[in-house]
């Protein structure tokens, strides 16, 4: 069973910055997607970013554009979200996502197959 494991999350100030990462346990696991959803509390699992494996092609949410970049490190095997000019309505859990299916962008959360655990960000005004 792979494993996705987020890192990075913390507090910050207003218009401050943060990276996650997601490292996967295994390097040939079948995905054709990654994502970073994030859930405030109170509110249902929302899409954040979607990077494509197979030639890196990226897809934002509206609320994060010009802000956030996901980016990867095949190498590594490690999914980035650098997150930069942060609102406290950024505020939430945030989840690291596999798919394994060929679709794009693949904003519902329901296609995903694999769930990290999720890192706690939070945006103090």
């Amino acid at each position: 069973q792979v494993q996705l494991v987020e890192s990075g999350g913390g507090e910050v100030q207003a218009g401050g910055s943060l990276r996650l990462s997601c490292a996967a346990s295994e390097r040939t696991f079948s995905r054709s997607v990654m994502a970073w959803f994030r859930q405030a509390p109170g509110k249902g699992r929302e899409f954040v970013a979607a990077l494509r494996w197979i030639d890196g092609r990226t897809s934002n949410a509206d609320p994060v554009k010009g802000r956030f970049t996901i980016s990867t490190n095949s190498a590594e095997n490690t999914l980035y979200l650098q997150m930069n000019s942060l609102k406290p309505e950024d505020t939430a859990v945030y989840y690291c996502a596999a798919s394994s299916r060929k679709l794009w962008p693949a904003v519902s959360s329901n296609v995903y197959d694999y769930w990290g655990q999720g890192t706690q960000v939070t945006v103090s005004s």
